[in-house]
């Protein structure tokens, strides 16, 4: 079966143990199930169109939490394909930059002109239904999120390079 992996929105360990979170995907009958960090990400192996494992992710967290969090699924071997051609080398990154990489649900009809820059935010290229910004961290913290909200809506997830090296690892 092939690797997957769940990135869910909203996710933190006041509102979700990891442990019960693992629990309720190898509910689902997913195998091989890993969760990584306490933020919503999980790394399984199982059959399926990526649409199908997040309908059934959902309906599982639903089951066994009492609650479901919007949840993007993507092959491990992508997120790695994605990491190796290094997307940010193309930029000149203000110093102190941390990179994030933003999970859209669909590729977006229509895409505002990139980059955006605004709050010390820079959104820098989407790449098929990823987006690719960075940010310098400041005193407003993650203003980078409203930035990427006003430009691609609420339903996205978003996850720092090092967390997708992370779980690409553990795949």
């Amino acid at each position: 079966m092939k690797r997957y992996a769940a990135l869910l929105r909203g996710v933190s360990p006041m509102n979700c143990k990891m442990p019960a979170l693992a629990r309720a995907f190898e509910a689902a009958g997913f195998s091989e199930v890993k969760t990584l960090l306490s933020s919503g990400n999980v790394v399984f192996s199982g059959s399926g169109t990526e649409r199908a494992l997040q309908k059934k992710a959902e309906a599982a967290m639903q089951e066994h939490l009492g609650r479901s969090f919007l949840t993007f699924v993507r092959p491990v071997a992508a997120l790695q394909a994605l990491l190796d051609a290094d997307p940010y080398a193309a930029f000149r990154l203000a110093p102190g930059s941390k990179r994030v990489v933003t999970f859209l649900p669909a590729v977006p009809e229509k895409v505002p002109p990139l980059p955006i820059a605004s709050e010390g935010a820079r959104i820098l290229v989407l790449r098929d239904r990823e987006l690719l910004s960075t940010y310098v961290p400041g005193p407003k913290g993650g203003a980078f999120m409203g930035v990427i909200e006003r430009a691609f809506g609420k339903d996205v997830t978003t996850r720092t390079w090092d967390t997708v090296a992370k779980i690409s690892a553990a795949g």
